[in-house]
């Protein structure tokens, strides 16, 4: 039951960093010294999985293009001498086996998922949504592989949220099976306080049975005018398990202006040779 493949839906618009992502992928925006989108990936990769699959739009051909080799500038870098720029970039084209399909029209997370059918449709699956990056010991995809590897079923990251924040995510109902593992029974798409079954919310990171797709093809439009991942999980939960587990380690948010700008301050804290650039910008400020 090993998941050997990823699904990354990066077909959104960005329209919270516009003017910026008008002709730049938002996961192509840096994170300290990297992509966005490179976090994701070499989560994935350090989970087991050896097939990447994209799920991409009109607007991200800058992502393609960070993945494949760029023969030009890898001569140049060459020619002048700098061997550690070269290698590295050739590093990149050779991180992963990656493979792109065009979601054409932005009807959603579900719809996303839903366009990786054809390839991931007789196994289980990993699902990364880049817009949270997560730091920590163990790659928290790799946390919900091996639940599933113990437990079988499909498996969510949960994180617990503040009664403010409960609104902005898919938020589940279940009964605690072990410490930080919940088996779920229900879960709400961006509920009204009122309304939210408890304060665990999922997290960009999944672990999904092929038969999610059944409901996925099924699935009417739900909160916002989309087809929701939230609410075909939830009926997949009426016929096989599905866990949820409380993460270890840290996370950004990397999908508001304000969450990324956040994001590079703190990662950079935690860099050696950047700490002191930003503890003197704070001082001189």
């Amino acid at each position: 039951m090993t998941v050997k493949k990823c699904l990354f839906p990066v077909a959104g618009l960005g329209t919270r960093f516009l003017p910026v992502t008008k002709e730049i992928a938002k996961e192509m925006l840096p994170l300290v010294n990297r992509p966005i989108i490179s976090y994701g990936v070499e989560e994935a990769l350090a989970s087991g999985c050896d097939d990447i699959v994209m799920i991409t739009g009109r607007t991200k051909r800058s992502i393609e293009n960070y993945f494949d080799r760029s023969f030009e500038l890898e001569d140049i870098l060459k020619r002048r001498g700098k061997l550690e720029l070269y290698y590295k970039m050739i590093r990149i084209s050779e991180m992963a086996e990656i493979m792109y399909i065009r979601q054409r029209e932005p009807l959603g997370l579900g719809h996303a998922v839903l366009c990786g059918e054809p390839v991931c449709k007789d196994e289980y699956f990993g699902v990364i949504l880049p817009d949270d990056v997560f730091v920590g010991e163990e790659p928290v995809l790799s946390q919900l592989v091996k639940v599933h590897e113990r437990l079988g079923g499909s498996v969510v990251a949960l994180e617990h949220v503040e009664d403010k924040d409960v609104s902005r995510y898919g938020i589940v109902a279940g009964e605690e099976f072990e410490p930080g593992i919940f088996r779920v029974n229900d879960m709400v798409e961006k509920p009204r306080l009122s309304d939210a079954p408890s304060r665990y919310a999922i997290m960009g990171r999944y672990v999904l049975s092929p038969e999610i797709f059944t409901f996925l093809h099924t699935q009417q439009a739900g909160a916002g005018g989309e087809i929701q991942l939230t609410d075909a999980i939830r009926e997949l939960a009426k016929t096989e398990p599905v866990w949820g587990v409380v993460y270890h380690g840290r996370r950004f948010d990397c999908g508001t202006q304000k969450g990324w700008l956040s994001a590079n301050i703190q990662l950079a804290l935690d860099d050696d040779e950047l700490r002191e650039v930003v503890m003197n910008i704070i001082k001189n400020n």
